[in-house]
């Protein structure tokens, strides 16, 4: 079952990673203090038709997560099918549709479970890659995961990217 993914415009590809530009996307988002089985719950029951329209949405990619000042940020993607006047608003009062700005991202793939320990891992590879290149990451990483958990490890896509300035 092939799930709808953002568009990008590639920029650069290396033997580390590619540069990406993403325009504007539109998703919901929560944040939890502790752990993240709460926060896709949430956000899985918003897609699932707990939202003011009781409609059910279909399940983008990648799930999102990052680490923000109240906690961990996790969000999906609505499909570009909704807009933020026609996406239907959350009942849960932890639960909110935001625009993603659009930018230019540092990416790197990999391989295996979406641990924090494998994502930190990829994360600093990413890292070493770029500062080696003279590319300024303008924000934390982020742990983008395209698989569900009854995927084989060795057949999951996980990304950590990085926004950066570009040209």
């Amino acid at each position: 079952m092939a799930y709808e993914e953002p568009d990008y415009k590639l920029i650069k590809t290396t033997d580390v990673y590619e540069i990406r530009q993403y325009e504007d996307r539109l998703a919901v988002q929560t944040t939890q203090a502790a752990g993240q089985n709460g926060a896709f719950r949430r956000l899985f029951n918003y897609i699932s038709g707990s939202n003011q329209s009781s409609s059910k949405i279909e399940m983008t990619v990648p799930v999102m997560q990052s680490d923000g000042s109240g906690g961990s940020v996790m969000l999906f993607f609505l499909p570009t099918s909704f807009t933020k006047q026609s996406a239907p608003l959350p009942k849960a009062d932890n639960v909110e549709l935001v625009t993603i700005k659009g930018g230019y991202y540092a990416v790197i793939n990999y391989s295996g479970r979406s641990t924090n320990k494998n994502f930190k891992k990829h994360a600093t590879i990413l890292k070493d890659a770029l500062n080696a290149d003279n590319i300024v990451q303008t924000a934390d990483p982020s742990m983008a995961t395209y698989n569900g958990p009854f995927t084989p490890f060795f057949l999951r896509r996980n990304e950590a990217m990085y926004r950066v300035q570009w040209k």
